[in-house]
């Protein structure tokens, strides 16, 4: 479970540089920025090609907030009961010092080092600010792998650039190792029952987890001798207890997804530098108003971003009054190419031109389709057929 520090609204200073006002002047200059977690980014790399979301998470503008003012309110989020429930397991994870923690990484990947005893690490990460206290994380690892010494680093704080825009992320922990690698751990509230937990729950965690592996390797990079795992420690309440148990979560797939997602996201002043002066995002300006601000950015809606994004509900209601084929799924979307809306794809199924290869699959699909009702048609028994009546035995 991971907690941020009360933001603060952003001082206008000779050193801000022109993106970061711009940025203030779209959230609003008395709104302070809504930090981005390792959530959100994943749920930004699996719909790269959503500029709406791109630039509003880059400005830091609160999308709950903004759906609200919009009329379009989102229940997306975990409920209150859930967070502390959460919370409560990560304190008894984390009591005394993080023992039963190290205990559970050393048992999973401690092979061939000493188990973490006393003389285990566990810096202070306190700073100023999520700068601050990005800075005081690459120091405690840096330390931390210089001493060779079992390190248990509580809620470190990573920067991570997202189209041109510092993220700065806040896993459960981060430990390391006396050989110098570096491993994630993710701490869940629900239950692992006989070593396997819900398969959805688990991929989740391995892409919220696989964005702080990406976050620490820009880290490591700068430092000699250190590595980052791709085995990341999953820690849930064993069965149906409250006892902690701990599973190995191999993120090296969902890494090379989100890498590759993120590097094709728009750069957020590109978006920016499209959108006109006065444009901005302030859930306290009318909602007509707001209404055209979030239109002027172009959105990419499908079924799947209401899992994902507070302003599922306002997209989804857009792109069904323009008729847009990414209402029903990405995947359909992605087949019909430049077919944009539903209407476009009926007529091309119709007799669209021979030389579009997506129109012209779609009219022989049409057509073998209309056969196959034909044919079906044909052959269904009559209800006069005294040979097609049901069987009275």
């Amino acid at each position: 479970m991971s907690s941020y520090p009360p933001s603060v609204p952003p001082q206008t200073t000779p050193q801000t540089t022109p993106l970061r006002q711009r940025l203030a002047d779209l959230r609003g200059p008395a709104v302070p920025p809504r930090p981005l977690d390792a959530r959100a980014l994943a749920a930004l790399a699996a719909n790269p090609g959503c500029g709406r979301r791109a630039l509003l998470d880059g400005a830091g503008v609160d999308k709950t907030a903004l759906a609200a003012a919009l009329g379009s309110p989102s229940a997306f989020g975990q409920s209150q009961f859930a967070i502390i429930r959460g919370n409560s397991f990560e304190a008894k994870v984390k009591g005394d010092g993080g023992a039963e923690l190290l205990r559970l990484v050393y048992e999973r990947l401690g092979a061939g080092a000493e188990p973490p005893g006393p003389a285990a690490l566990l810096p202070d990460l306190t700073a100023a600010g999520p700068q601050g206290r990005a800075a005081r994380t690459a120091l405690a690892l840096r330390e931390a792998t210089t001493a060779g010494s079992w390190t248990l680093l509580d809620h470190p704080m990573l920067a991570l650039e997202v189209a041109g825009s510092p993220a700065y992320l806040e896993p459960d922990a981060v430990v390391v190792h006396p050989d110098g690698r570096w491993t994630v751990v993710e701490i869940k509230s629900f239950p692992m029952i006989d070593g396997s937990a819900d398969p959805a729950k688990v991929g989740a965690a391995a892409r919220q987890a696989a964005v702080y592996v990406l976050a620490l390797e820009g880290t490591a990079e700068k430092l000699p001798g250190a590595t980052v795992g791709h085995e990341v420690v999953l820690v849930c309440p064993k069965d149906f207890s409250n006892l902690p148990t701990a599973a190995l979560v191999d993120v090296r797939r969902e890494r090379a997804v989100t890498r590759r997602q993120l590097e094709r996201l728009t750069r957020v002043e590109e978006l920016a530098a499209l959108l006109p002066e006065h444009l901005c995002f302030d859930p306290a300006r009318p909602a007509e108003e707001l209404t055209e601000a979030v239109s002027a950015v172009p959105a990419s809606y499908a079924p799947e971003c209401l899992a994902a994004c507070e302003l599922a509900f306002h997209c989804r209601q857009r792109a069904r009054a323009a008729d847009e084929v990414g209402t029903l799924g990405r995947s359909l979307r992605a087949e019909l190419g430049g077919l944009g809306t539903v209407e476009e794809a009926l007529a091309a199924a119709e007799g669209g031109p021979a030389e579009d290869p997506t129109a012209a699959a779609l009219h022989r699909a049409a057509r073998l389709r209309a056969e196959a009702l034909s044919l079906a048609s044909s052959r269904t028994p009559s209800s006069q057929d005294p040979e097609g009546s049901a069987c009275p035995c």
